[in-house]
């Protein structure tokens, strides 16, 4: 079964099924999971429905048929992004839990594997029409589950109190997921420090040809462990080293031997070279 990606809709959460209506109904690919088919969307998308809220519908990828877990496909949430302050904008992020407490589904202290260049490339076409519809597209921070052994990665709208999900920002979603690009010549690495919002390495993969796999904020960086510190690392595939926000963050003991520090403009600037929108700073999940 080919496939790059597989879209996950959770029919529990307020944005994903408002999304796959705009696909219509797709083609059966004669396999199912639990009872639902996998169809096809498009040629590097397929799709799947699921009644349980995302965030605790662990180890859905043990669910996958044979072939989709062996390659491994990268999972894709499309959800909604709730925040303190009702951020309205657009994010991206992966998944996982740098702390003890896992309170947003996943394992304490653990990272689900991340597909940076499909990420960013999810970023920025999201940047690209985002202001068309008022919003920001930025980063998040990793911050919570459903725990998988396969790739994995959120696609968020905050809509902050609105009753619904905008219908043009449902639109832009379903369109950059329904042909997500991968663009090839990023350098990879694993972004330590900042906001939960990461303004900086959002600005850096929009201006930089950098795709950050996992994002750790400076506030996670209170309880991380040299542990979780070095399995961060390895959850970043093809990972080349770390980007410092700050020059403090990579002074702690916890990253001795996790990876080489690189500078923000140790990758080329991108062509053309996009100016990204400045980026709320508030705490949200």
């Amino acid at each position: 079964m080919r496939g790059r990606y597989l879209l996950i809709i959770s029919e529990a959460d307020p944005v994903a099924p408002r999304v796959a209506e705009r696909w219509g109904v797709a083609t059966s690919e004669g396999e199912f999971v639990d009872g639902a088919p996998i169809r096809r969307l498009s040629e590097d998308a397929l799709l799947l429905k699921r009644a349980p809220l995302h965030i605790h519908d662990e180890r859905l990828d043990a669910r996958l048929p044979a072939p989709l877990r062996e390659r491994p496909i990268t999972l894709v949430f499309p959800s909604v992004h709730r925040s303190e302050q009702n951020v309205e904008c657009l994010t991206v992020h992966p998944l996982g839990n740098p702390g003890i407490e896992a309170e947003v589904g996943g394992r304490s202290a653990s990272w689900v594997p991340s597909d940076p260049e499909l990420m960013v490339g999810a970023l920025r076409t999201l940047a690209e029409s985002a202001p068309s519809v008022g919003l920001t597209a930025t980063y998040e921070a990793t911050h919570h589950g459903p725990y998988l052994e396969v790739p994995a990665f959120f696609a968020e709208i905050g809509y902050g109190a609105a009753p619904v999900p905008p219908e043009p920002a449902v639109r832009v979603l379903a369109d950059v997921l329904a042909e997500l690009p991968a663009e090839a010549g990023d350098r990879v690495a694993l972004a330590v420090g900042g906001g939960h919002y990461a303004p900086h390495f959002t600005d850096l993969a929009l201006r930089r040809r950098w795709a950050f796999g996992h994002l750790i904020s400076r506030h996670a960086l209170e309880g991380l462990t040299a542990e979780s510190a070095r399995t961060a690392r390895a959850a970043v595939p093809g990972s080349e080293g770390i980007v410092f926000a700050r020059a403090e963050d990579a002074r702690l003991s916890i990253w001795e031997g996790v990876g080489s520090r690189l500078r923000e403009q140790d990758a080329p600037r991108r062509t053309p070279n996009p100016v990204s929108d400045a980026v709320r700073p508030a705490s949200g999940t």
